[in-house]
């Protein structure tokens, strides 16, 4: 899936799910989120082409990736769909259209396991993905 945007004084922006997701594993992996897990599930489900989950360690933290991701991405021109639970700090969603980010608190994930639940999905190299951002 491409994502076009635009932004105030620049051009559309046109960005695969893949190029989301690339830019989303490096700026969470520079913040210090945790267990990074990336699947890519657009064979399977018509939600998105990938989900990428992220734990934070505190409440803060999770509100801050959360922050941290939209303000990056807004800045490259990519706004969100629709976001919720940001201000919670315990699980935010930010939708890209192709790609879904989940950032829990540790608790939270170990809750709902959506690793589980989107087992079917095909599971992404993250180290791989750093590597090339590296």
């Amino acid at each position: 899936m491409i994502i076009k945007t635009t932004k105030t004084n620049r051009e559309a922006v046109a960005l695969t799910s893949k190029e989301l997701l690339e830019k989303a594993v490096e700026i969470l992996d520079n913040r210090k989120a945790e267990d990074l897990t990336a699947i890519e599930i657009g064979n399977i489900s018509i939600i998105a082409d990938y989900f990428l989950l992220a734990t934070g360690n505190s409440t803060t933290q999770v509100k801050s990736l959360a922050e941290e991701l939209e303000f990056q991405f807004s800045q490259a021109g990519v706004e969100p769909l629709r976001t919720e639970g940001v201000r919670s700090g315990t699980w935010a969603v930010l939708d890209y259209g192709g790609l879904v980010i989940h950032i829990f608190h540790r608790d939270t994930r170990a809750f709902y396991n959506l690793e589980r639940l989107w087992a079917d999905g095909e599971r992404v190299d993250i180290q791989q993905l750093i590597k090339q951002e590296g």
